[in-house]
């Protein structure tokens, strides 16, 4: 009789083996036909122990992956590419001011509602701009990541740009980014016969 407390059981009634002609419990998962992504959790496999071992003996977890995919997923920083606001190039670039930059605290603080004040007047130019886009076509701006001071020449430069980082020939076959790659397509279409564009 197996333990009961085996690392990655999960005990059913009535659920057998997929393996072909094997009538054991399936109580260990393996990745499906369909995995985890965008649209939801996948689809999952179930074997008893001896079929998941055989399974997992023959995964090829790289599968579909080019060269360099490869090589940064067994690099050992994998996953931690990712920088802290207070590293990032553009630290302090928003408005907020690093305090490294200044020998006062109390011209830190100033320059902050500096700062603040003219990120304030910008959204109020702003509000005043977008009165000549109808509400879809704010909303589109939005979804492009555009402000209402846009031109045509600007407008296509975006959209090639949203499409290059979304498309899936360009993230490796992944299609996880196919929703946003739709907004923008849409939002585009919208935005490229607007009246309000020069």
């Amino acid at each position: 009789m197996p333990s009961p407390r085996f690392h990655g059981r999960v005990e059913s009634k009535g659920r057998t083996c997929e393996a072909p002609g094997c009538r054991e419990a399936g109580e260990f998962r393996a990745p499906g036909r369909r995995p985890n992504g965008f649209d939801g959790p996948g689809e999952w496999r179930w074997f008893c122990l001896q079929h998941v071992r055989e399974f997992n003996a023959g995964y090829d977890w790289f599968e579909g992956m080019s060269a360099e995919e490869i090589i940064a997923a067994q690099s050992p920083i994998a996953g931690w590419r990712t920088e802290t606001r207070a590293f990032r190039p553009d630290a302090g670039v928003d408005g907020v001011p690093r305090w490294a930059d200044y020998a006062d605290p109390l011209d830190a603080i100033a320059a902050r509602a500096r700062g603040i004040r003219s990120r304030a007047e910008a959204r109020a130019r702003e509000a005043a701009a977008q009165v000549r886009f109808s509400a879809d076509e704010a909303r589109a701006l939005e979804v492009m990541g555009l402000g209402s001071d846009i031109d045509r020449t600007r407008l296509r430069r975006r959209y090639s740009e949203l499409v290059r980082r979304y498309h899936p020939d360009r993230n490796g076959g992944d299609r996880q980014h196919e929703a946003k790659l739709g907004a923008v397509v849409e939002a585009y279409q919208l935005l490229k016969g607007s009246a309000a564009l020069t």
